[in-house]
């Protein structure tokens, strides 16, 4: 029989519940509108500094504010590049305030675990994914053979594949954050 002592847990991922639960409000926005509010994400980036500052000082804010410009820095390439959106920036960023660097380090690993798993489901249920992964495989050869023109492009498919809600990836990294107690 399992021991689970709900005060000592909390005691020692009450800082993750709150997070949680602001993460759990974003997906499910970001699922049905494929949009992160930005007031979601800047109360969140409040609500993490203010209980950073409150329970750890002028440390803990400084925590704080590394985990935001951390959280920025991590999804900002993938933005410009056209990969994610902006919300999907900004939540992460508004998390690491809560979480500071080593956290928000963590759950950007796990949500990128997440993220590519609902990818490859997502392309799977369309029927995408062996074309998709042909024209990597092209892409690949032709950047390992340095023949930009020397093979045929990959096919283009007429099928538009539409993102996936990133701020679900998000919630899942965080759940696993929470589970395993970092």
């Amino acid at each position: 029989m399992v021991n689970f002592d709900a005060a000592t847990w909390l005691g020692s991922q009450g800082n993750l519940v709150l997070p949680l639960i602001l993460t759990l409000w974003i997906a499910w926005g970001d699922l049905r509108t494929h949009r992160i509010p930005n007031y979601l994400t800047l109360g969140t980036a409040l609500c993490g500094l203010a209980y950073q500052s409150y329970f750890h000082g002028w440390a803990g804010l400084t925590n704080g504010l590394l985990g935001l410009a951390l959280g920025f820095g991590l999804l900002i390439l993938p933005y410009v590049l056209g990969g994610m959106g902006a919300g999907d920036v900004k939540a992460l960023a508004a998390l690491g305030a809560w979480l500071g660097p080593g956290g928000t380090l963590l759950l950007f690993c796990y949500m990128g675990i997440a993220g590519g798993l609902m990818a490859l489901g997502v392309l799977w249920w369309k029927g995408l994914l062996w074309q998709k992964i042909k024209n990597a495989w092209v892409i690949l050869v032709n950047a390992i053979l340095s023949r930009p023109d020397g093979m045929e492009a990959p096919a283009v498919s007429e099928h538009g594949t539409k993102g996936i809600p990133y701020g679900v990836a998000i919630a899942l990294g965080m759940v696993m954050l929470l589970w395993r107690g970092e």
